[in-house]
Order: C-alpha cells, then sequence, then structure tokens
C-alpha cells in the first residue's frame, strides 16, 4: 500500500510540476509573440524583435513596458556607441575632415543619449493625469535623439570620406540609428493606445 501511494503521489507531482512548465512556456511563447508582433509595425522588426525578445518575461504583454524597454535598448546602445565613438575620435592619422566629423558625432550623440535619459525618466513619472504632456515630451525627446544619430551618420556619408573610419562608425551609428527608430514606433504605438 505504501508503494502504492508513493507511485501516487510522484506521479501526482510529475505531472503537476509539467502543467506549471508548460503553462510557463506557453506564457514565455505568448510574450514573445506580443513583441514580435509589436516589433512588425516598426522600421527595423527583426532588430526589434532581437533587441527586446530577452526581456520577454519582465515585458509581458504590456505596451508600456515594451516602450520602456526599446527606450533603454536605445539608451544603452546609445551610450555604448558613445563610449566606442569617443576612443575612435582618438586614433591617429585621421584626416581633419575625419577630426572634424568624428567631434561632431561626439558631440551629437552625447546630446542623443541626454534625450534619451531624460525619455526614460519621463516614461517612468508617465500616469494616466499627465499622460499627454509627458508623452508629448517623450516623442519630442526620442525624436531630438535620431535627429541628433542622423547628424552624426550624414556627416560620414558621401564620397568624400573613404576608408576604415567611415566604414566604422557609420555601422555602428546606424545600428543606433535603427534601434531608435523602433523605440520612437514603439513609444507612438503606447501613445495612440491612450487617444
Amino acid at each position: 500500500m505504501g508503494s502504492y501511494f508513493n507511485k501516487s503521489l510522484l506521479i501526482i507531482i510529475t505531472l503537476f510540476t509539467s502543467s506549471l512548465s508548460y503553462g510557463c512556456a506557453a506564457s514565455g511563447a505568448t510574450n514573445t509573440d506580443f513583441i514580435k508582433t509589436s516589433c512588425s509595425t516598426t522600421t527595423y522588426p527583426t532588430l526589434c524583435y532581437s533587441s527586446l525578445s530577452s526581456q520577454a518575461s519582465a515585458i509581458q504583454q504590456d505596451p508600456k513596458l515594451l516602450a520602456h524597454a526599446a527606450l533603454s535598448v536605445s539608451l544603452d546602445t546609445a551610450s555604448s556607441t558613445s563610449v566606442n565613438i569617443v576612443k575612435l575620435s582618438r586614433a591617429a592619422g585621421m584626416t581633419a575632415r575625419e577630426v572634424g566629423a568624428m567631434r561632431d558625432c561626439v558631440e551629437e550623440l552625447s546630446d542623443s543619449v541626454d534625450q534619451l535619459r531624460r525619455s526614460m525618466a519621463e516614461m517612468s513619472q508617465i500616469r494616466s493625469s499627465n499622460f499627454g504632456l509627458m508623452m508629448n515630451d517623450i516623442q519630442t525627446w526620442i525624436s531630438a535623439a535620431l535627429t541628433d544619430e542622423d547628424t552624426c551618420a550624414d556627416g560620414f556619408a558621401g564620397k568624400v570620406m573613404n576608408g576604415g573610419v567611415k566604414t566604422a562608425v557609420r555601422q555602428q551609428i546606424l545600428n543606433i540609428v535603427h534601434i531608435t527608430s523602433n523605440a520612437l514606433a514603439l513609444v507612438n504605438s503606447y501613445a495612440a493606445l491612450h487617444v
């Protein structure tokens, strides 16, 4: 009788834990599906999904948490890109045009980081009573950050500047431009829910 009871208890525990793990897996898939669907509305959906899917359990299916996570990824990427560009700007052997473009780019990225940081802080403070005003500020600051990043990229456009510096900088800058563009799209989608 004791052996039968132990086997029955073991089967019940196994079934219970299996259903729990299935429920967690199903929930995780739903959260990642939410991110994939939300990212499909952005200009760079594959990059959007790859940059946010690891945060699916934190984002769940919440548009505000998704927008906040996208802003966080944009800020982190802009910050690390800014550090990389500062390091590159100190490299020897650059032409006067490259030095000027690098200096401008460092300034633009610093402004972008500041704008994204302000947006993150404001997003944390947003409430239904102040939603419209604060969301307008957030959208403006993200747009300004995107403009700063585009301006940096423009400094390395055209045929006048070629070579390794241009390639290294443009690749990093275009990545942050795309990530920030996606963040703005997800913030805009979140804002549209409250109109």
